[in-house]
């Protein structure tokens, strides 16, 4: 029997993990044990996923939040140590780039357990975003690389892991996994939503930090929403900056973070994603709707290579002419990240 013991702390790791434990529960060999950190501690934000997604319940929870990244990162650590110490697994599986990843990787990889990434080998290029280091570092301790994408592999082996003793596997990318499972699945949300609106998020700490970056943003969406309805789930973080500023956002529909599944209605519904999410990039494609990252970079290059997807920065001009102006690639049945069976991947090579 294999023990395995994931590490999830937030909203995208949730979704990632509810396609991967379906699979893994069919193996009668592998026996999961469930650590959610605490990272995302707001319960729009996390107890309704476990919810809606029918994921198990965590074993353990953590409840580690609300600090800086050093204090954040090293209780972590400690947690999951004594979780591990406890348990005593073959290996540790952590998902994406957070603190509750590199903490997950480097408790295990002290102990000698071995460690799985998934979503191995992205790269923004950007060593300012944490982001970046986290996904950086826990590629290089991990015993198995789960790499979404040819891109993934083309980083790793630019980076000479070719020559470090671990094992790169395509994998596909687990998010299409869950979208595919819950898209008929969606619900709506308590909220009037207009025959034709645009969905928006903005969480990243270097928009949301920089009042100019910050401004411009809302201020290009204020505008277009002169015209198109735009309804704007706003993260807490974001919620209480915005609160304490004179940003004008009288146009725009702003409302509590929402579940997954009202996330899938909306994606259905919506003409056009803006977004500085990594995830919602990908969901826009998964859904067959354009998308503008408002980030000067992204993890995602084949969706910018294949005109799904165009880099606006936080650049007020370009936001609004692209929204105008540009022309997206709607031939949305072109495989780029594994239609489906990433998990399924996942779990055999476990």
């Amino acid at each position: 029997m294999i023990k395995i013991i994931t590490i999830i702390g937030a909203r995208p790791q949730f979704i990632k993990a509810s396609a991967l434990s379906r699979e893994i529960a069919k193996h009668n060999s592998i026996t999961e044990i469930i650590v959610h950190t605490g990272q995302h501690f707001d319960a729009n934000m996390s107890d309704i996923f476990f919810e809606q997604m029918e994921i198990p319940k965590p074993h353990y929870n953590l409840d580690i939040n609300g600090l800086g990244h050093g204090a954040m990162t090293g209780q972590m650590l400690q947690k999951i140590e004594e979780v591990l110490i406890k348990e005593k697994p073959d290996w540790v599986l952590v998902y994406g780039d957070t603190n509750s990843t590199i903490a997950g990787a480097l408790a295990a990889k002290k102990l000698h357990i071995k460690v799985a990434h998934v979503e191995a080998g992205l790269r923004s290029f950007n060593m300012d975003m944490p982001e970046e280091v986290n996904r950086i570092l826990t590629d290089r301790i991990s015993d198995v690389l789960f790499c979404p994408t040819d891109t993934a592999i083309t980083n790793l082996k630019k980076e000479g892991y070719d020559n470090i003793d671990t094992r790169i596997v395509k994998s596909g990318d687990i998010m299409q996994d869950a979208a595919i499972f819950y898209s008929k699945k969606e619900q709506k949300p308590n909220i009037e939503i207009p025959k034709e609106f645009i969905l928006a998020t903005i969480h990243r700490a270097e928009n949301t930090d920089d009042p100019k970056r910050l401004g411009d943003i809302l201020d290009a969406l204020n505008g277009i929403a002169k015209q198109t309805p735009i309804i704007l789930p706003l993260h807490p973080r974001t919620a209480k900056i915005i609160k304490n500023t004179e940003f004008n956002t009288q146009n725009l529909t702003i409302i509590e973070p929402v579940g997954y599944l009202e996330m899938v209605y909306m994606l259905n519904k919506c003409k056009l994603v803006m977004t500085d999410s990594g995830g919602l990039q990908k969901e826009a494609f998964f859904f067959a709707k354009p998308c503008m990252t408002m980030r000067d970079e992204t993890e995602w290059i084949e969706l910018i290579e294949n005109n799904f997807n165009v880099l606006v920065g936080a650049n007020k001009s370009k936001i609004i002419n692209t929204y105008y102006n540009h022309n997206f690639n709607n031939e949305y049945n072109v495989d780029l990240y594994g239609n489906g069976i990433a998990a399924k991947n996942i779990a055999n090579n476990l």
